[in-house]
């Protein structure tokens, strides 16, 4: 070997050596400087097992999984079946069955073995959460509204019939009863406390296949304006939420129920696009209670239209933020103008706590019960001031699936109504000082479909005589009795007469 290659195997030999020994020397004291124990040491935690927060981290979820998390819930979370009998027209299928020509040779009831029958049963499928070892059952108020049979069937295998104690359309949210006791439950949880990226974990039976375990995270909470519900205050989450879910649990990572699986955004493809929607179980228990104690739900009613404060109206207003809800119309009489709330004033906070959009303090008002009184912090020419405003109570029968319907053998039969408020009216774009009845559902068969009236149309007048609630409607409807009835109805800010039965 030569010398030269010496020289340079000798050079490599005392580099190696010179990093053995810098690395033993870093391995025994920068441990010590940073705090941390090396691979191997029993301090190491794995960074899933130690994900957590100020409110608890997350209970029983693992490095493995979330097992442990479920497994106690899944018992309470059932399936349940519901049907009910529909009427449909009685249409050919192809127009040449009332051809003469073909009834001249085949007869007068030709083409009616073809035709669709007036009454068919439909089936659907949904999920409910058990919330009481007695047997009350949350779910949606789309899984059973209308049902003639309810079917629950728990993950046990046992089957019962499910009774509906009562129903809130405006929040989609249904109580059903079965005659059963010592059930499993499931813990309900506080959904104010939710934030965005919190575990979420969807159980239900979608489609119909069986009890089915999805996860996700807590996208976004307070989702409202998306015309689902009245009432609209969401968790979205992508945890897979598909048809079949409506109505089942949707809990945290700590086993607690925190939303009711309500709705999906699906781009009409109609399968999960990852933007699910629960009402949370803050919400649903106060109707729960409401329903349990009243028997309907009952809400507070400040009497006020009220819309969001954008830039441009901020500026206008004098407010120096884009913040609280601009009073655009009060109800003459109503509790808000006989507190004083003018047209033209910002609602900035109600009882000390700040107001972020007309969806909030809609959401406020309405789960404070009537007769409270509320304090508003209000902006009135530029100048604060607070009117403490005694709430009335929201009016039409709220938390009733079909209110107005009447008897059988009215000319009226198959229409429903309910009462018109001035948030309603806003929707139909007429003036919020318009009293009478909206009108839900029309029987397209009913003798009212046939002399024109539609969904969505205001009946202000039967028979000459002013309905301003549900209430005089009915009263009207029934002195009529068979007689032909004359109603003055509005329809999108137009009023005509309308003859049913003449």
């Amino acid at each position: 070997m030569s010398p030269i290659l010496q020289v340079r195997r000798s050079a490599i030999l005392l580099s190696c050596a010179g990093i053995f020994v810098l690395g033993g020397l870093l391995g025994l004291f920068v441990p010590a400087w940073a705090g941390y124990s090396l691979a191997g040491s029993p301090n190491l935690v794995p960074m899933f097992v130690a994900r957590g927060d100020a409110r608890g981290g997350d209970g029983g979820a693992s490095a493995m999984g979330f097992a442990a998390v479920v497994k106690p819930v899944l018992p309470a979370v059932v399936n349940i079946s519901s049907s009910k009998v529909v009427r449909t027209q009685n249409v050919p299928l192809a127009p040449f069955f009332n051809d003469p020509f073909f009834r001249q040779f085949f007869g007068q009831q030709f083409g009616q073995q073809f035709q669709v029958p007036r009454e068919q049963r439909e089936e659907s499928l949904g999920s409910g959460v058990i919330v009481s070892p007695d047997g009350y059952i949350l779910t949606n108020n789309h899984v059973v509204a209308g049902a003639s049979e309810i079917k629950v069937f728990l993950s046990d295998k046992r089957e019962f019939k499910g009774k509906v104690i009562g129903t809130d359309p405006k929040t989609d949210v249904a109580v059903v009863k079965i005659d059963a006791t010592k059930l499993p439950t499931v813990t309900l949880g506080d959904s104010s406390k939710l934030q965005v990226g919190d575990y979420t974990l969807a159980i239900g039976d979608p489609f119909g296949i069986g009890e089915t375990v999805t996860m996700g995270i807590v996208s976004a909470t307070g989702r409202g304006g998306l015309d689902i519900e009245n009432y609209e205050d969401f968790i979205q989450t992508d945890a897979a939420i598909n048809p079949g879910n409506s109505g089942g649990a949707l809990i945290n990572a700590r086993g607690e129920l925190i939303g009711i699986n309500t709705a999906i955004l699906s781009s009409g493809s109609g399968g999960n696009q990852g933007i699910g929607f629960a009402i949370p179980i803050n919400m649903a228990r106060y109707v729960m209670d409401e329903i349990l104690k009243h028997g309907k739900v009952t809400r507070g009613y400040l009497g006020v239209v009220i819309q969001d404060v954008t830039p441009a109206l901020a500026k206008a207003f004098g407010v120096s933020q884009v913040t609280g809800v601009l009073i655009s119309d009060v109800e003459k009489g109503g509790p808000g103008a006989q507190a004083g709330l003018e047209r033209g004033d910002v609602v900035l906070a109600m009882d000390g706590q700040s107001v972020n959009s007309a969806n909030d303090l809609r959401l406020r008002i309405a789960q404070t019960a009537p007769g409270t009184t509320v304090h508003l912090k209000i902006l009135r020419n530029g100048k604060e001031q607070e009117i403490a405003v005694k709430l009335g109570e929201l009016p039409g029968k709220a938390g009733q699936a079909a209110p107005g319907q009447p008897s059988a053998g009215s000319l009226m039969q198959g229409v429903q109504v309910q009462t018109l408020t001035p948030d309603i009216a806003q929707q139909l774009g007429i003036s919020s000082a318009t009293k009478g009845v909206v009108v839900s559902e029309v029987d397209p068969d009913s003798a009212a479909a046939a002399a024109g009236l539609q969904r969505g149309d205001v009946i202000e007048q039967v028979n000459r005589q002013p309905v301003g609630n549900v209430r005089e409607y009915d009263r009207a409807v029934g002195q009529a009795g068979k007689n032909p009835i004359v109603l003055l109805v509005n329809r999108g800010g137009t009023t005509s007469f309308i003859v049913v039965g003449g």
